[in-house]
């Protein structure tokens, strides 16, 4: 099984912390070279240290703030004038938890343009050079509320799901070109995001956190929750040669939690 990516360029967005910098990380190990792509150039610097150098690999940071689509514009030219992407990871973090009929008009833009627009802009920038290179893999790191709708998270749900139909038409329209576009859904992963949900949680409904952690873990089959490396390493496999064949999926990775088949 092909797993090396000796000679590719991988652009990870959000990959400072959590499931970003894990992807970072795999990836290198893979033999990527990498491009971290975060808004803190001091937290950049700090994870592209820890990247694997150990085949050559030539590791790059770039900045950007995603709640500025120009920002994200204007970085994705600067890197594509010197780079060619092979790998595209699109990450950031979710919109804030809250019933969808609490939600305002300026909610759902503020984050179809954080996700969708900015997923959008980044892939549509590198598939000319994926083209040309005759490889090229965008994975987008989603939801599983892609399968089914999870409660208490209205503008995500509604996000995910533009997002998730977004990366299939996408997927069918280059696959043609040894391009793949396939989602990964984290489940409930130990990161900042899932402390806040269960911290918001916690303050609405005057529980203690280990109750509303608890009630989480007994939706899981698995009792536990996942850890990002858990998660990166699916989104990894996803941009290998092995994956070659699989194109326009949502993959569950959540400890067995969503009910769908």
């Amino acid at each position: 099984m092909n797993l090396s990516l000796q000679g590719k360029t991988a652009l990870i967005c959000g990959s400072t912390q959590g499931i970003g910098f894990a992807i970072a990380k795999e990836l290198a190990l893979l033999g990527a070279d990498c491009i971290l792509l975060a808004r803190n150039i001091e937290s950049l610097q700090t994870a592209k240290a820890q990247l694997d150098t150990a085949s050559g690999q030539v590791h790059q940071i770039a900045v950007a703030d995603f709640s500025d689509i120009e920002s994200v514009k204007n970085a994705i030219a600067l890197l594509l004038k010197n780079n060619t992407i092979h790998i595209l990871i699109n990450n950031t973090g979710g919109p804030p938890a809250g019933p969808i009929v609490n939600a305002k008009q300026e909610d759902f833009l503020s984050a179809l343009n954080l996700h969708l627009i900015n997923n959008h802009n980044l892939a549509t920038a590198v598939i000319d050079g994926m083209k040309q290179s005759g490889y090229g893999r965008i994975i987008n790191i989603v939801s599983t509320s892609v399968k089914i709708p999870l409660n208490n998270l209205g503008v995500s749900n509604t996000t995910r799901a533009a997002v998730a139909g977004w990366a299939k038409t996408l997927a069918n329209e280059v696959a043609q070109f040894g391009i793949t576009v396939n989602n990964v859904l984290p489940g409930a992963t130990s990161t900042v995001r899932l402390s806040s949900i269960i911290e918001n949680k916690s303050k609405k409904t005057n529980t203690e956190l280990k109750e509303v952690e608890d009630e989480m873990l007994h939706e899981i089959p698995m009792r536990r929750f996942g850890q990002p490396e858990e998660i990166a390493a699916m989104a990894a496999f996803l941009t290998t040669p092995a994956a070659a064949y699989i194109t326009g999926q949502s993959i569950c990775v959540d400890g067995g939690r969503t009910g769908s088949i």
